[in-house]
């Protein structure tokens, strides 16, 4: 059931499980038990509006790739102000994949497909993040090693990433993991305060090319090579738990409390060029559109 909601690009199947657990799915007018399938001709409704099914070869979903501004919420909770969803006024409903802390700015994609959103935020991708981050004191040769090496945050040592110094106050930083608030947290426990952070590439596409508040289509090779990186993804927990349950158990949380030599915190999470809209207050009203057929 969650499959079907999330494929029809109502929402990400996170949020279906949400509907479904809080009573507000229907089949055929009746709320359906846990584990309940969706079976042909099934009329399926979310607080009484019918959910269609989607196309099989999803040539209806949208994929985008947005620069979003600081002060914009990575929620599609239309209640919230500034939630990103108005910001970008797409006529499509579409959700985020993944977030952005509302302080920072950078790329972003947003779609109509549930489906893969799953895999993409599944942590075993390790897909690359880079960010370009700026601090409120001086860098050193000791921060960008410390950095560079894992800070321990959040019950957790960070893996491993690429650290390098830009200037006096900027450093660059490619993640492979998403912890929240992750690099603010990293900072803060080595004594750094983050002023600005922004997202400037996500696996191969980068935010090069889009002005603050502005969202285009993702091209069909940007989507191929996305496809090909989460070809083997699991979708979800429950098919992820058989391959969880004979793996070999992380020994990482057991060196948290010998790495002592540092201290210190925050983690927020780049486009081939394709057409731009702008989606500024004055704009808004006019900047959605479908995507074209893929």
């Amino acid at each position: 059931m969650n499959k079907f909601i999330s494929d029809s690009g109502f929402c990400s199947r996170r949020e279906a499980d949400k509907l479904i657990d809080s009573n507000r799915v229907t089949i055929n007018g009746v709320i359906p038990e846990l584990g309940t399938k969706v079976l042909p001709g099934d009329e399926v409704r979310v607080d009484g509006n019918l959910v269609k099914a989607s196309a099989e070869n999803k040539s209806d979903r949208v994929y985008l790739a947005y620069h979003k501004p600081v002060g914009i919420t990575c929620t599609t909770e239309r209640h919230v102000k500034g939630n990103i969803i108005d910001a970008i006024g797409h006529r499509e409903r579409i959700f985020p994949i993944g977030r952005l802390d509302k302080p920072s700015e950078g790329l972003i994609f947003l779609t109509s497909d549930g489906d893969i959103v799953n895999k993409i935020l599944r942590a075993e991708n390790a897909h690359d993040k880079e960010y370009i981050v700026t601090v409120d004191r001086p860098l050193t040769e000791r921060f960008i090693q410390a950095m560079a090496a894992g800070v321990p945050i959040l019950d957790t040592v960070t893996k491993p990433c690429t650290v390098t110094m830009q200037s006096k106050f900027v450093f660059r930083i490619i993640l492979t993991q998403g912890l929240n608030r992750q690099i603010r947290r990293m900072c803060e426990y080595l004594g750094y305060g983050v002023t600005k952070l922004k997202r400037s590439r996500i696996m191969s596409i980068r935010l090069a090319g889009l002005k603050v508040g502005q969202w285009r289509n993702l091209t069909p090779d940007e989507m191929h090579e996305i496809n090909s990186a989460v070809a083997g993804s699991t979708k979800t927990a429950e098919d992820a738990k058989h391959k969880t349950d004979t793996a070999v158990p992380d020994k990482r949380t057991n060196h948290v409390a010998k790495r002592s030599g540092n201290r210190g915190l925050k983690s927020d999470r780049g486009p081939e060029r394709s057409q731009v809209k702008n989606h500024s207050a004055s704009s808004a009203k006019t900047s959605s559109r479908r995507a074209p057929k893929r």
